[in-house]
């Protein structure tokens, strides 16, 4: 029953391991990077921080929206930091042993920064079915007034540079998304590339997910949505940032943060972790209205 999760997890990302869900989520309750487990994505135990401590390009406090990678029975952890040097907030990576952390950035400098355009959020790095990476991100231009793209990029094998030139996949040019796009969510299935995103004011009813269709890992996209996936309702507020995944059955499910519509942009409770499922048409993705019915669960 929905939400999944009902203390503040905002940003959510997920892997899976052998049987097991780790999600991460942004800063809160005294974590860097917060962490659940779940074994059906619906009932969800809190762990510790994955990133105890943050890269030394970086100054703690505004550690956001964290998406892992396995890599040769590895993982690594892209992440958003504020960046000492620049003063804006950047992408960093760190790695692991185990899932759940303790990630350890080892970098002098921030992965993606593009300090010109306001800062580098968002990451969502993705391994494709052939087995290559790219990693996706926003430019925060947000923060000062500069123009607000969606960008990819290829990623090396090991997952820990940028290789080639970054490109502009999308930008907020529909009347619903206000002054921004963010949280770029990449998905492959069938041959077919959409990529998800966040748009308009987090802290408002006026949040939501659209999605776009795209040639290939970097484009061309084509913007498809006239309005949110997910409308604000009457059960959750400001839908956003969604996370796309397969369960083991072939079901496609997301996940994302709403806030309970009387408490919006209050940190009580904060933004609560909902999962709904998607149905595909073709290349057209459905969602599920936000709903505290009972559902069946994933299998």
């Amino acid at each position: 029953m929905n939400p999944v999760y009902r203390s503040d997890f905002p940003d959510p990302s997920v892997l899976r391991v052998g049987g097991t869900y780790h999600a991460y989520g942004t800063q809160g309750g005294g974590s860097n990077i917060q962490t659940l487990t779940s074994t059906d994505l619906v009932h969800w135990q809190a762990g510790p921080d994955a990133l105890p401590d943050v890269g030394g390009w970086a100054t703690i406090g505004s550690t956001w929206a964290p998406e892992v990678l396995a890599i040769a029975r590895k993982y690594a952890v892209y992440y958003v930091a504020h960046d000492t040097d620049s003063g804006k907030q950047c992408v960093g990576r760190a790695a692991a042993a185990e899932p759940a952390g303790p990630f350890t950035d080892r970098s002098a400098r921030p992965l993606v920064c593009q300090a010109a355009l306001g800062g580098s959020i968002d990451p969502d790095p993705v391994r494709l079915p052939d087995g290559s990476l790219y990693l996706y991100w926003k430019n925060d231009g947000n923060c000062c007034g500069q123009p607000v793209h969606l960008w990819g990029q290829r990623l090396s094998a090991d997952g820990s540079a940028l290789l080639g030139t970054p490109i502009a996949l999308l930008s907020n040019t529909k009347p619903w998304q206000g002054s921004l796009i963010e949280a770029p969510e990449m998905v492959a299935r069938s041959g077919s590339y959409t990529l998800f995103y966040s748009a308009n004011d987090y802290a408002s009813d006026r949040y939501g997910i659209g999605y776009a269709s795209c040639r290939g890992p970097l484009g061309p996209c084509t913007d498809e949505s006239s309005a949110s996936l997910i409308p604000s309702n009457k059960f959750a507020a400001g839908p956003g940032h969604c996370f796309v995944l397969q369960s083991p059955d072939g079901d496609w499910w997301m996940l994302y943060h709403a806030w309970p519509p009387s408490a919006i942009g209050a940190q009580d409770p904060g933004r609560l972790l909902w999962l709904e499922p998607i149905n595909w048409h073709s290349d057209v993705p459905a969602v599920h209205p936000s709903d505290v019915a009972p559902q069946p669960v994933p299998h």
